[in-house]
């Protein structure tokens, strides 16, 4: 009640008096007599006075409230004045009576919904946990994404074998994540003990991760010399000496050891499309360039970059852009730099053996052992058996069986290398079916000779009618090894496939013509001295010899649909 009357209404009330605001809930406690003649007025009214005075200094909108006549302290002291004394005294002593007869606790009733009362389990009352979870989407060279959810601590190298799981991809140890900027032309490979998320914290909003094969990865490990040119590498405290090929890259690796690579780079004036050849040194402290031709000097010599907090990114927006001289360019980016152009070092190349050498330099002085380290990670990983360890294929791959059915009953054949010329064995034979169907007629609605033509059209080396420009960048992109190779539709010769391939860094391309003999069509590189059945057989041939190529198959060209 807003005058506060002593009527029966509010004895229900019992021991509390109630004051409602839009904001609280104001309760004012009257103890109960001990004795029917113990009741201190002078000391509850006081209690009063100091309960609103308290209220009143805490709660501005409390106070205007209490001023503006809701309840105010003179009301309590009004009502205990004069015959209201009596009045309230006896309320007192009945409050006690009711105080004194009601049961000492109340039943005890159970709360239907505990959850919501305690703020660990309540939805709304809980504190928001933060997950170490964090969300990731990769894409294919396709245009497909695929989201995953992996933790804070997880490696390129784990986010490459869980979507290799995921994809049913063959894992050979070449597969990478590609941190990819199209706005800026940039992109690199990630280095397999990279955390993915503080590189994806690291990127622009239209940067992207790509799933992509790098067969050229840790190449350098095996064929060193094919990386690293004798006249590139020195010495830092030698002016004009050598390291043996022998100890080369054990001396990368070493961080006691102090290997240089030295050469001609041309560099991009910052704020202007011309560029200037200069003479750079690679070392572990950083790339410097020669203020006086090729001299070694300190006095002579002004560092460009360090290696610490740098990254070096392959330019796939083509020579145009920038005008630059030739058509190997590379970048050093500041790693805290996301969009920023003017942070950025535009260096190129004159060939394409010089760039893979000084970005393989980098890489190594940056990371040293760890490299090393990454490389002997697929050997420990079969050694111990891990998840995802052996090579994840499709399902109905996984439910075949080598099989040898020459006795009287079926045997399963254990021995891979007998399995695979059992397969091979089995291959032959097959084409030499076909062609016997071929020529007495095919009871099959597809007649043999049209699936030797469309057959190929299955592989993961064939890539239909793609132009040269883009088959050139399709092998750039998965590594300049040797033996990297894909079939594609000839341009200018509708029945004939072209083989583009990789040998000592540089790409070829080989006319696959069509060859008519006896009524039936061949596939032949040498002009018809061999002949195959279809593109199947030719690749195979050409795997296991070289024959008139550079080079054996060895690594095909794949573009993965995640």
């Amino acid at each position: 009640t807003c005058h506060m009357s002593m009527s029966a209404s509010v004895l229900h009330l019992k021991e509390h008096y109630f004051y409602v605001s839009p904001l609280h809930l104001f309760t004012f406690y009257i103890p109960a007599a001990s004795t029917d003649d113990d009741v201190d007025l002078e000391q509850l009214v006081n209690d009063m006075n100091s309960s609103v005075e308290s209220l009143q200094s805490t709660q501005g909108e409390t106070a205007l409230l209490l001023n503006n006549g809701h309840v105010h302290a003179s009301s309590f002291t009004g009502i205990l004045s004069g015959s209201n004394r009596n009045e309230f005294v006896s309320l007192c002593r009945c409050l006690q009576e009711e105080h004194q007869l009601r049961p000492a606790s109340l039943p005890a009733i159970p709360n239907p919904f505990p959850e919501l009362c305690s703020p660990a389990g309540s939805p709304v009352l809980s504190p928001i946990q933060t997950s170490d979870r964090h969300i990731v989407k990769v894409w294919s060279e396709d245009g497909a994404g695929k989201v995953v959810e992996i933790p804070a601590d997880m490696t390129a190298r784990d986010v490459c074998q869980l979507l290799v799981y995921k994809s049913h991809c063959v894992d050979d140890n070449a597969w990478t994540l590609v941190e990819h900027h199209p706005v800026l032309g940039l992109e690199r490979c990630l280095e397999d003990h990279e955390l993915v998320v503080q590189v994806q914290a690291s990127m622009s909003s239209d940067s992207k991760f790509l799933f992509r094969k790098n067969y050229a990865k840790y190449e350098f490990f095996r064929n060193p010399l094919n990386f690293f040119p004798e006249h590139m590498v020195a010495l830092c405290h030698e002016s004009d000496g050598s390291i043996p090929q022998a100890q080369l890259l054990q001396n990368f690796l070493n961080s006691s050891s102090c290997p240089e690579i030295q050469g001609y780079l041309y560099v991009k004036e910052p704020g202007r499309k011309s560029w200037k050849k200069l003479y750079m040194f690679l070392r572990r402290s950083g790339l410097y360039y020669s203020t006086k031709g090729t001299s070694k000097e300190p006095r002579h010599l002004q560092v460009l970059s360090d290696l610490e907090d740098s990254n070096i990114y392959t330019i796939i927006t083509g020579r145009k852009l920038h005008n630059a001289p030739a058509d190997y360019q590379f970048c050093i980016k500041p790693s805290k730099a996301r969009s920023d152009c003017k942070e950025l070092k535009m260096l190129c190349a004159e060939d394409e053996q010089s760039r893979t050498c000084w970005m393989t330099a980098f890489r190594l002085l940056k990371y040293g052992i760890v490299l090393y380290q990454n490389y002997n990670v697929p050997q420990q990983r079969k050694a111990n058996n891990s998840s995802f360890s052996a090579p994840v294929r499709s399902v109905s791959e996984n439910s075949l069986v080598a099989m040898d059915f020459s006795g009287r009953t079926g045997r399963v054949i254990d021995n891979p290398v007998e399995a695979q010329s059992a397969a091979l064995e089995e291959g032959q034979t097959w084409r030499k079916r076909t062609h016997r169907m071929n020529v007495l007629g095919s009871p099959s609605p597809l007649h043999p000779s049209s699936l030797s033509s469309v057959i190929h059209r299955t592989q993961v080396w064939f890539h239909g009618r793609i132009m040269r420009e883009e088959a050139h960048k399709m092998i750039i992109q998965q590594g300049q090894v040797d033996g990297l190779f894909l079939l594609r539709d000839s341009q200018s010769n509708p029945k004939a496939f072209v083989l583009t391939l990789c040998h000592h860094q540089k790409i070829k391309h080989f006319q696959i013509l069509p060859v008519e003999e006896d009524g039936q069509v061949f596939f032949s590189l040498d002009d018809g001295a061999t002949k195959f059945t279809d593109l199947i057989h030719l690749v195979e041939f050409y795997q296991l010899n070289r024959g008139v190529l550079p080079c054996k198959l060895k690594h095909p060209c794949t573009a993965v649909a995640l």
